[in-house]
C-alpha cells in the first residue's frame, strides 16, 4: 500500500495546526497592540484611579493586555447582578497591573465570577474525625486553574481608594500569579536572574516579622491577614506593594525589592 496518502494526510494536520497557532498569535499581538477608545480609558482612569500614575509606556502596556484579558475571559454574574463594561474594565484594568511589565500570563484562567456583595460560602471543616460545616463570608476567591471569584462590592471600592491597603482583585490575582508554579504557597515563578535563596530571604524575614507584630496587636503595614500563612502573606504583601509602595519601601526594604524584580515595577517611584 502506498504511503502517499497517508503522507498527505499528515501534512494537512501538521498545516492546520500550524496555521490555528499563528493565527492566535496574530490575533494576541494584535490584542496587545490595541489601545483603549476613549470611552474605556475613562472608565479605567474612573474606577481604577492608580492606573493614572503609570509612565506613559506602561500605560500603553496596560491597555493592550487589558484587551487580550478581556478576550480571553468570560464574565459571569451571579446573585441577580448583571455584568456591565464598567466592571469588566475596572477588574481587567485591576488584574492587569500585576503583569503589565511581566511575560507572564493568566493562561489557565478563563472565568471570572461576579458577586453583588460578600459572598456566602457553606465548606465543609474536617476536625480529626468530625466533619463541621462552617459558613463563610468573603469578598473573593481564587482557585487554582480558575475560576477567580469576586464581591464586585469591594472590587469596585478596592479600585476607587488605591492607598488604603486594601484590594480584593489585586489580592485575588496575586493568588493566580503564585498559582502558576501549580499551586500556592507564596513562591511564583521568578523572574530571569532573579535568585531564590534572596526571594526566599526576604519573605520569610518580612512574614516573620508581620506575624510576631499580629500576635503582640502591633500595628501592621501590611494587612493582618497575611498572618494566616505564606500565600496570604505574599497575596497582602502585593496589595501594599501598589497601595502604599513608599511605605513598604522604607518598612520592608528587602521585600520590597523581591517584589519590584519580580513584577518589574517600582510604584514608590511613579509621580
Amino acid at each position: 500500500m502506498s504511503l502517499l496518502p497517508f503522507l498527505v494526510i499528515g501534512l494537512l494536520i501538521a498545516a492546520f495546526f500550524g496555521y490555528r497557532h499563528w493565527s492566535k498569535k496574530r490575533r494576541r499581538e494584535q490584542l496587545l497592540a490595541n489601545p483603549l477608545d476613549e470611552a474605556q480609558r475613562r472608565i479605567v482612569a474612573e474606577l481604577v484611579p492608580i492606573t493614572r500614575r503609570l509612565p506613559a509606556g506602561l500605560r500603553k502596556k496596560l491597555e493592550g493586555k487589558i484587551n487580550l484579558f478581556l478576550d480571553q475571559i468570560t464574565f459571569r454574574g451571579h446573585g441577580g447582578i448583571e455584568v456591565s463594561e464598567q466592571m469588566r474594565l475596572s477588574i481587567a484594568a485591576q488584574a492587569c497591573l500585576l503583569i503589565v511589565n511581566s511575560p507572564v500570563w493568566y493562561d489557565t484562567l478563563r472565568n471570572v465570577l461576579i458577586y453583588p456583595s460578600t459572598i456566602r460560602s457553606n465548606r465543609e471543616m474536617h476536625d480529626g474525625q468530625l466533619v463541621r460545616e462552617h459558613d463563610l463570608h468573603m469578598a473573593g476567591e481564587s482557585w487554582v486553574r480558575g475560576p477567580v471569584v469576586l464581591s464586585w462590592d469591594h472590587a469596585l471600592q478596592g479600585g476607587l481608594d488605591d492607598t488604603d491597603g486594601y484590594n480584593v482583585v489585586i489580592h485575588e490575582f496575586a493568588h493566580q500569579l503564585d498559582a502558576l508554579t501549580g499551586h500556592t504557597n507564596g513562591i511564583p515563578i521568578l523572574r530571569k536572574g532573579q535568585a531564590y535563596a534572596n526571594w526566599e530571604k526576604a519573605m520569610l524575614d518580612a512574614y516573620n516579622s508581620h506575624l510576631e507584630r499580629v500576635e503582640s496587636n502591633q500595628r501592621t503595614l501590611i494587612d493582618p491577614y497575611g498572618a494566616t500563612n505564606h500565600e496570604e502573606f505574599f497575596a497582602e504583601a502585593i496589595v501594599t506593594f501598589f497601595e502604599k509602595p513608599q511605605d513598604l519601601r522604607d518598612e520592608e526594604p528587602a521585600l520590597y525589592s523581591q517584589l519590584s524584580k519580580l513584577l518589574a515595577l517600582d510604584p514608590a517611584g511613579w509621580a
